[in-house]
């Protein structure tokens, strides 16, 4: 029997040159907009566009993962602009950025008042103000969440503001802007989308309309994140590389996670300067790894062994393309994906294993550690993390 479930998503426009619909999108929603990106040329020529509409527009740069008091600064700067949409055009960071202002300058009161783990996490009571998304990397798939992930350096953490009023309204993904993408970018954030079609996959809530994406999204990865790495202005990896991401986003915001992204949240606010991607690919083999040992630990008539036995079985067929590949296939399969996209190991991020002892309750207090495959206790996400060091 299914288990009940519900699935949301957003407007959804893909393809080459679809960025060039983005005015008359915006336009749809008014006249004055807060226009949040990372100072690139490309964000350069959409505002052009934008400002010929007639719109008048408020630039917010971000160039680094958001922290409380920069999406606090966006906030006071939407209302000053009396801002009637947000438009975010860049990575993650500015995706989570300007979707965290749309819903504070509708809804008052101190940001702290809304924030998971380190707040009150009180729910939205008013609609955000409408955002439209583009995304000009491959990874996060933030353009179709429901949550936006903010630094607090003074509780070294991230932690997210979620509610379904952070859904943009429209998510605008053309392929064509991540073609300059240098190579360590694509890398790092094919692991995070990569990881995030893995993840939804074998957690322990999923749905079948995540399970069809999470298969469609695997398949794409394991076929065109390499080539995306070495050539990258191979359009088709490129599109293959969006799909996944937008895909990703998708089954997280609609099923769970796991133990990689819950060790990934509170790392990225322990270590300031590493990308979330990077920090993935890392974990990612190794907490595939500890999740199978766990399983087999288990009686083989146990009902969540046979159903994720069975999961981890496709799961390895889908990455190596191989019809007879065994469960553990994955392992090595990732691990060599790994070193051929120079993935950093997390003591090369900066975790010394003095951080350790600190590291192992914030993770396993996380909500996406919660969705995991099967609880793993303490001495198992040690293990795990002196592998990924």
């Amino acid at each position: 029997m299914i288990e009940g479930f519900e699935f949301g998503c957003g407007r959804v426009v893909f393809g080459c040159g679809v960025v060039r619909t983005v005015p008359t999108t915006a336009k749809s929603f008014g006249d004055r907009a807060l226009v949040v990106h990372c100072g690139t040329p490309a964000a350069g020529l959409l505002i052009e566009r934008l400002k010929a509409q007639s719109m008048t527009i408020e630039e917010f740069i971000v160039q680094a993962e958001p922290t409380v008091d920069v999406v606090a600064q966006g906030v006071q700067m939407a209302r000053t602009l009396d801002a009637q949409l947000v438009i975010g055009f860049g990575g993650g960071s500015v995706m989570d950025t300007a979707k965290a202002v749309s819903a504070l300058v509708t809804n008052g009161g101190d940001i702290m008042n809304y924030l998971e783990v380190i707040g009150l996490g009180k729910p939205l009571t008013k609609p955000a103000l409408p955002c439209i998304a583009i995304p000009t990397t491959a990874g996060t798939g933030a353009e179709v969440t429901k949550n936006a992930v903010l630094c607090s350096p003074a509780h070294s953490v991230k932690v997210s503001l979620r509610h379904n009023f952070l859904l943009p309204q429209v998510a605008i993904i053309d392929p064509e802007l991540t073609v300059s993408l240098p190579p360590f970018v694509t890398a790092s954030t094919g692991m995070d989308a990569l990881t995030q079609v893995i993840e939804p996959f074998v957690c322990n809530k999923p749905n079948p309309i995540v399970d069809a994406l999470c298969r469609e999204g695997i398949k794409r990865a394991a076929r065109s994140l390499l080539i995306a790495y070495q050539n990258p202005t191979n359009l088709a990896a490129r599109e293959d590389m969006c799909v996944t991401s937008v895909m990703g986003g998708m089954a997280l915001a609609n099923a769970k996670l796991g133990a990689v992204h819950g060790f990934a949240g509170p790392l990225g606010g322990m270590l300031e300067h590493a990308p979330h991607g990077a920090l993935c690919g890392s974990l990612l083999p190794h907490v595939i790894e500890a999740n199978i040992d766990a399983l087999a630990a288990l009686p083989p008539t146990d009902k969540i062994a046979t159903t994720y036995i069975s999961r981890y079985t496709e799961l390895a067929v889908m990455l190596t393309g191989n019809p007879s590949a065994s469960i553990r296939d994955s392992i090595q399969w990732l691990k060599d994906l790994c070193r051929n996209l120079a993935v950093p190991t997390l003591s090369q991020l900066g975790l010394q294993a003095s951080a350790i002892p600190a590291l192992i309750p914030k993770a396993s207090n996380s909500s996406s550690m919660k969705g995991n495959t099967i609880v793993l206790p303490a001495e198992t996400l040690v293990g795990i993390i002196n592998k990924a060091l």
